[in-house]
């Protein structure tokens, strides 16, 4: 009788060994270090709006002129995300991550100097270049090194990050700039701390092992899997060589390929969410400290509302990071977008009433529903695409979103012109109603293997 043939153990992929291994002390490294970057980012997005509402005062001949400053930045935001998405696919995720804080917090130290409503347009879109490239990237980067089991809750808690910033800003905001008339130069040096910080990121900082390996860098791919598994003191595998199992280099990333075979829907999908979610996060808070002085608040009293109302970022992420991995990433995110909505339509009409307990109620709410939003839409993104494309996938629908905070700052004034706050913060809600349909029709991939 002839023996029955046996079949020889085939090694798992490096990206199999990632995502089977436990969270170690690296993944909490390359969580901080990518976390850092993150805070530094919101700290520039954040101090813009105190910035501008003491410009408002300090060039009162130019305050018809500052809501093209937000929307030059974030016009540079969006050519940048999805320029920055393509560069990661073809340069790698951590030189990307570098050059783009590095290019961002030198333009921010320069913004500082600047002696016209013009010259600061021009700079803020040179740091919106910057800052818009390295989001995604980030993101990109530590989801693909996330263990399966908790990836969503682990890049939830990186987006956190932006919670960081956000309150440093807003402290920035209250203890600098009301100090002088040139509070505001003082803010934006603080705000190019990135700058230093990209040389940190560019030495320490892993790339990413299936980057690497679509590269045939198989060398630096096995050495970066095997220094996570010995912090997780897990040994490397002993079967055959993997290499045969790595597939051939892929296909030049491009946009078209977004909506090749099965990907148009999610695309669509993500394109819409990513839209609606900048829309009303960069039209509501950009211009927050502006509209509470115009409801008639002193400007240091503003500024301690939009701190108080920034720290209910922190238990949105922490609420959103539980969830995701619980009800999955479609329905947190539409979840916390209705809450949105709800929010936005409260906030609007207690800055016309007046009244604070409303105004700071109701301006959480929002900071919790939006921000835990933010936590998942940065979750879901990097899942829904192949490795050759995902840099590509997360930057062009970031780039998508920032045509939307170009819009936004510009559309306050008509709106409030219109019908005032409760106008303005209605069609804030409606955007959000919109954006949580979109997130019904994207796929669910909760506890999924990242596509190769």
């Amino acid at each position: 009788m002839t023996p029955a043939p046996t079949s020889t153990p085939v090694a798992p992929t490096r990206s199999e060994r990632l995502d089977e291994l436990p969270f170690t002390s690296k993944h909490r490294r390359l969580l901080a270090g990518s976390g850092i970057g993150w805070a530094l980012d919101a700290l520039d997005v954040g101090l813009l709006s105190f910035v501008i509402a003491q410009l408002a005062t300090v060039w009162s001949d130019q305050a018809g002129q500052l809501a093209w400053v937000a929307s030059a930045g974030f016009a540079g935001m969006a050519i940048g995300a999805a320029l920055g998405g393509s560069l990661a696919d073809r340069m790698g995720r951590k030189t990307v991550f570098a050059l783009t804080l590095l290019l961002y917090g030198l333009a921010t130290g320069l913004s500082a100097l600047s002696w016209s409503v013009g010259v600061l347009l021009v700079l803020r879109f040179v740091v919106g270049l910057g800052l818009g490239s390295e989001l995604p990237v980030a993101s990109t980067l530590v989801s693909e090194f996330s263990p399966r089991r908790i990836r969503g809750r682990v890049v939830v808690l990186l987006e956190a990050f932006w919670a960081v910033g956000s309150i440093a800003a807003a402290l920035v905001g209250y203890l600098v700039i009301p100090t002088s008339d040139d509070g505001w130069r003082w803010a934006l040096l603080i705000g190019a701390a990135p700058a230093l910080y990209a040389v940190f990121v560019r030495l320490k900082m892993p790339e990413s092992v299936r980057f690497l390996e679509s590269r045939g860098r198989h060398d630096e791919a096995e050495r970066t899997v095997r220094a996570f598994e010995e912090a997780a003191g897990v040994a490397a595998p002993t079967a055959p060589a993997e290499e045969a199992r790595v597939v051939e280099k892929p296909a030049r990333a491009s946009v078209g390929r977004l909506f090749g075979a099965g990907m148009t829907r999610r695309t669509v999908a993500i394109w819409v969410v990513w839209f609606m979610t900048n829309f009303s996060y960069y039209g509501a808070f950009v211009w927050l400290p502006s509209l509470l002085v115009a409801a008639g608040f002193p400007l240091v009293r503003s500024f301690e509302y939009v701190l108080i109302i920034t720290l209910a970022q922190l238990p949105g992420y922490a609420a959103s990071a539980w969830l995701i991995e619980r009800w999955g990433r479609r329905g947190t995110l539409a979840t916390f977008l209705l809450g949105s909505a709800v929010a936005a339509v409260a906030f609007g009409f207690g800055a016309v009433s007046g009244s604070v307990a409303q105004i700071l109620v109701a301006g959480m709410a929002l900071s919790f529903f939006n921000l835990g939003a933010w936590g998942a839409l940065y979750a879901v993104t990097p899942e829904l695409y192949p490795t050759a494309l995902r840099g590509t996938g997360a930057g062009w629908a970031a780039g998508v979103g920032r045509i939307a905070s170009i819009a936004a700052p510009l559309s306050v004034p008509p709106l409030i012109t219109l019908g005032g706050p409760p106008t303005l913060f209605v069609v804030f809600g409606a955007v959000f109603v919109v954006g949580a349909v979109a997130a019904t029709l994207l796929p669910e991939l909760r506890g999924t293997r990242l596509a190769e």
